[in-house]
């Protein structure tokens, strides 16, 4: 009963939130900002060791950008408020895919099944629009992991499927590929592949940002299994409240590329797009639990 309660509450109050227009939005995550950094602090320790170890050279611009990426995770939380609310048409017009005709030939040599590998990147959450930017024919299946909070999980799946998104399970995704392969329906599975995998399932280590980092293998180990092209999905922040996206084909023939080639190749191109501007990674997850050895 306590959830149930929590999530009318956590439901009603974001969605009286998301009718506030964006630069409304926007004031409010200045004052979250403030508070986030300056009262709570939130994980400011672990944002300060992660960017340290990323760049040892630039000591003198850590601070800057360590503000920078606290304004921008203010901006991601009420942005993704707002996907209570916002229109379908401005969802797109804010979070743009700028070539969803690229996985037309992968179609029509009968890839019914695609993977998206992406990292926490932008605002990711704002890509739940994906659907429509194939008009319906084409199903996104969202792999996630469930919270802890059952009343902050339903909200999260209320949020990720308003547009037509579908939430797997992360458990469930072996059955989930399974099934659209043999219904031969057009679907697209989302990983987000940047995560640190758990101490039993680390099987991959590379150089990422500056660090020796556990890297999963999950995705790849599922797309040589099903033979399932692999995109990766390359967000860039415009400025502020809008992203665009470009999907990059990396391979659409797995079970012929070497083992990890896939992991590594997705490594080596998630970097580049951290480098491109660090402040919008997400730099307070926990991302180095994990030591070779």
């Amino acid at each position: 009963m306590g959830n149930k309660i929590l999530y009318v509450i956590l439901f009603i109050w974001v969605k009286i939130h998301a009718l506030l227009p964006m630069p409304v939005l926007y004031v409010l995550s200045d004052v979250l900002y403030f508070i986030i950094y300056h009262i709570i602090r939130y994980r400011r320790e672990v944002v300060r060791i992660n960017m340290k170890n990323s760049f040892p050279d630039k000591p003198g611009e850590l601070h800057k950008l360590e503000r920078r990426f606290y304004r921008h995770f203010a901006d991601y939380i009420v942005e993704t408020i707002k996907l209570a609310g916002i229109s379908q048409k401005e969802l797109l017009r804010r979070a743009h895919l700028n070539n969803p005709e690229m996985i037309k030939p992968l179609l029509a040599r009968g890839h019914t099944c695609m993977m998206l590998v992406m990292g926490h990147y932008g605002n990711w959450e704002w890509f739940t629009g994906f659907p429509v930017c194939f008009g319906g024919d084409v199903q996104v299946h969202q792999i996630y992991r469930p919270l802890t909070n059952k009343a902050f999980d339903r909200l999260f799946i209320y949020l990720r499927t308003r547009f037509q998104a579908l939430c797997v399970k992360k458990n469930e995704v072996v059955r989930d590929i399974v099934r659209l392969k043999q219904a031969k329906t057009p679907g697209l599975v989302v990983f987000i592949t940047d995560q640190t995998p758990s101490k039993a399932n680390i099987h991959y280590w590379s150089r990422f940002l500056n660090q020796e980092s556990a890297i999963l293998t999950g995705p790849e180990r599922l797309a040589r299994k099903f033979d399932i092209p692999v995109i990766f999905v390359d967000v860039r922040k415009i400025k502020r409240g809008y992203y665009s996206v470009d999907f990059q084909l990396m391979t659409d023939n797995p079970k012929g590329t070497p083992e990890f080639s896939i992991t590594e190749d997705y490594v080596r191109r998630m970097e580049k797009s951290i480098l491109r501007d660090p402040a919008f990674w997400l730099w307070s997850h926990k991302r180095w639990k994990h030591q070779p050895g």
